[in-house]
């Protein structure tokens, strides 16, 4: 609903003071409450906060006023009897106007409460929202800041009363951590184009909890949904004057409130509840199918933008409300706001009230609509101290040992853009973090390497590598704990939502965001792709077409990594089925067929779906592929093989000399299983050349090749196997059979003896398994 300007009563009037106080003052945002509702809002440098009930009437709006008691340590609060759910609502803050002291109190200004649960109506940019006087293009004009006194109620999203029972919860999966893989989606841009969904489901909430969209997401094996944010936002003014929009998200409005574009036009129309029951149903519907769902959380900053000249936002909450106790400033006089997140502000975890807010949200995300989790947008800035970072942040001790909170999944994006901004390793137990580390090692022995020895160069050694498929111990090896937190607290992924996608990486090899309307200019350059040799997409009948099966075989050895790597793997939407973006790595800004999900299935996408699943499969039943402890390289209890070998293409251990030599490209590790499973022995010839390597001899068992990169499909080896069981029956010899099968290609490897030489294709990797854990595979 967009309302035109309105018809309201003087600023300085209200109806009356509030009948009486909020029960518990405390208790922040606005809450049913016997006859009526309880309202309280923390708003500590004002000197009068007025509650305003709002009612529609086609395009009018009508507005009541009550004047809140308090304050009470800062917080505004009262109870106002005959309001129900579905009533909208809002607050003026009456006070200074001192912008070189960083008070920009405007009662024109309708602000939102920081803690409604729903939302009606969106925000118009245009200059009513600001809190001062801004040109028709939102710029503001040189000199001191002036107020602007017109009313802003007709332009912005106004906060809804709700009543947050919901009958449909369903308990939530519990996966463990050593059985997770999280799958990364945007609810809009993962089922737009989904054609096994109807029309008016695409796109949604509900879509996303479809059983088509469901379906694909159990058989491909994964475990945890983890969705870019679903908290209302606004877009940025410059995006908007472009075209565009935040169609990530990262741009928060309310962190209680879910984005109402993403729900069905039925509940849109149906109004904020339908919304709200519409997110709950999506998790009741994804628990009963054994999934969970993970929030991609924003508490660094809001959308409220800067207050420099170059950057001055709108007031719409937080910057109304109390500028300097939500935001972190400088100290300094004029006041200035302190940027560590690249988006104008950030909100200061040195105060209380911030702390209070997003545990407050937290709480609510878990308790009340049923979420198993959270993934934190540049968390570094949530544990800074002003300038600096501690582990030990309240915010972070709060989480950790809160009862709620703390048993749901926590993940950390473990940097921001302040001083000292890069901590991966360095968050406290319980949470994980996402791995940098991974993801750049991962890629520059699969391509960047490659490319640069394609030119005649050196790459890399293989230390970084190992390290990463290890599970990162020098990260997370530490912590209060012995043997810190583990290498499942490691968050592997070669991809995510920011970045090329997976087809991306091997077809370009610098981004391509003109879209973007930024000349090209945004995003990162350092992406560590290859494009084989020729940029861009090629065609079936292209002079250029051979480089596409080094493509895909490329895209397999990537996902074959992340996949046998210790630590707990991260995948992103549609890379399975080899998703493009046309080399857009920053497409945060295209709610459009660059960013949604292609579900295409023929041909090589459909193989690569297969691919993955398959590797999936492999991983969930081999307990060795995804270990749950450091190894030490020596003997498990019980065991007289040592928990993890590294082996070069002889078959000899890897010496000092050989991992610190760039030029040595074949790499063997060999996993000791637990007791009773198979072990696994992981090839990788990261070399331009078919490679003859000597498999390491592990503990003296026969080794049966699960999975080689060089096959287009998964079930290119049955056709192997087929060909060995042949060969037996016509034999009755298993050395005859072998020399049989060796005249079948690459089913000559499909069983091997440990020391036995075996060729592997250029760029390639390959998976053995020992024993009988092994057969059927």
């Amino acid at each position: 609903m967009t309302t035109a300007h309105l018809s309201t009563p003087a600023l300085g009037d209200a109806t009356g003071r509030a009948p009486g106080p909020a029960a518990n003052p405390r208790r922040l945002g606005a809450h049913l409450v016997g006859d009526g509702i309880d309202v309280a809002v923390h708003a500590a440098q004002a000197e009068r906060v007025d509650l305003c009930l709002l009612d529609v009437s086609g395009e009018a709006l009508t507005e009541r006023r009550f004047t809140l008691h308090g304050p009470v340590d800062g917080i505004w609060h009262g109870h106002v009897p005959g309001i129900g759910a579905g009533q909208r609502y809002g607050f003026r803050a009456h006070g200074r106007w001192e912008p070189d002291a960083g008070l920009l109190h405007n009662p024109a200004k309708l602000l939102l409460d920081p803690y409604a649960r729903a939302l009606a109506g969106t925000v118009r940019l245009r200059p009513e929202i600001y809190g001062h006087v801004v040109g028709e293009d939102l710029s503001a004009p040189d000199g001191p800041w002036e107020p602007d006194p017109r009313d802003s109620a007709g332009h912005v999203a106004h906060g809804v009363v709700v009543d947050d029972g919901f009958d449909g919860a369903v308990p939530p999966p519990r996966v463990p951590w050593e059985r997770t893989v999280i799958y990364e989606a945007h609810v809009r841009g993962l089922t737009k184009q989904l054609p096994e969904v109807p029309e008016e489901l695409r796109g949604t909430y509900a879509g996303l909890a479809h059983p088509a969209t469901v379906a694909h997401l159990k058989d491909l094996g994964v475990t945890t949904v983890e969705l870019l944010p679903i908290h209302a936002k606004v877009t940025e003014p410059c995006l908007a004057q472009r075209g565009l929009s935040n169609y990530w998200g990262y741009n928060t409005l309310a962190f209680f409130a879910p984005e109402p574009s993403y729900a069905t036009r039925a509940a849109q129309e149906a109004g904020p509840a339908a919304v709200l029951a519409e997110v709950k149903g999506m998790v009741a519907l994804l628990h009963a199918a054994g999934l969970e769902v993970i929030l991609d959380v924003v508490y660094n900053h809001t959308c409220e933008g800067g207050s420099g000249a170059d950057g001055a936002g709108p007031a719409l909450s937080f910057r109304g409300l109390d500028n300097t106790g939500y935001y972190l400033h400088d100290g300094g006089a004029p006041a200035r706001l302190v940027d560590v997140t690249g988006t104008g502000n950030s909100l200061d975890f040195r105060r209380t009230r911030v702390v209070q807010l997003a545990l407050d949200s937290l709480r609510y995300w878990a308790g009340e609509v049923g979420v198993d989790g959270f993934r934190f947008d540049l968390a570094v800035t949530l544990g800074r101290q002003g300038a600096d970072f501690s582990s030990h942040h309240p915010f972070l001790v709060a989480m950790a040992t809160d009862p709620v909170i703390g048993a749901t999944k926590l993940i950390t994006e473990p940097w921001d853009l302040g001083p000292g901004g890069w901590r991966t390793g360095q968050f406290p137990a319980p949470a994980a973090d996402w791995n940098d580390r991974f993801r750049d090692a991962v890629r520059c022995f699969w391509l960047a390497d490659a490319a640069a020895a394609a030119k005649g160069q050196t790459g890399h050694d293989l230390r970084e590598l190992a390290t990463r498929l290890a599970g990162s111990a020098d990260l997370f090896g530490r912590g209060e704990a012995p043997g810190g937190r583990g290498p499942l607290a490691s968050i592997n992924f070669v991809t995510a939502h920011d970045g090329f996608t997976l087809a991306d990486l091997v077809t370009y090899e610098h981004k391509h965001n003109e879209a973007n309307l930024e000349g090209n200019r945004d995003g990162s350059d350092d992406n560590r792709s290859w494009n084989h040799g020729v940029e861009g997409p090629v065609g079936r009948h292209s002079p250029a077409a051979q480089v596409a099966p080094v493509r895909r075989r490329s895209v397999r050895n990537l996902l074959g990594t992340l996949l046998v790597a210790a630590g707990t793997p991260m995948l992103t939407a549609g890379d399975e089925i080899g998703r493009t973006q046309g080399g857009n790595n920053n497409a945060y800004c295209q709610d459009n067929e660059i960013s949604w999900v292609t579900w295409a299935r023929e041909g090589w996408h459909g193989e690569l779906l297969e691919t993955a699943t398959y590797l999936l499969r492999l991983r969930r039943e081999h307990p060795v592929l995804r270990p749950a402890r450091f190894a030490t390289g020596r003997p498990g209890l019980g065991d007289d093989v040592p928990d993890l070998s590294w082996y070069d293409e002889a078959g000899n251990p890897m010496t000092a000399e050989a991992w610190h030599d760039p030029g040595v490209r074949v790499l063997q590790m060999h996993r000791s299983g637990p007791h009773g499973c198979a072990d696994a022995l992981v090839v990788l010839n990261g070399s331009l050349d078919e490679r003859t390597v000597r498999l390491a001899a592990g503990r003296g068992e026969r080794y049966a090749l699960v999975w080689d990169s060089a096959w287009e499909h998964p079930g290119d080896h049955r056709a192997e196997d087929s060909a060995d069981d042949e060969a037996e029956r016509a034999t009755g010899d298993e050395s005859t059979a072998d020399e049989a099968v060796a005249e079948n290609g690459n089913g000559r490897d499909s069983l091997a003896e440990p020391g036995s030489a075996v060729e592997l294709e250029s760029l390639s990797m390959r998976i053995y398994l020992t024993g009988g854990a092994a057969a059927g595979w």
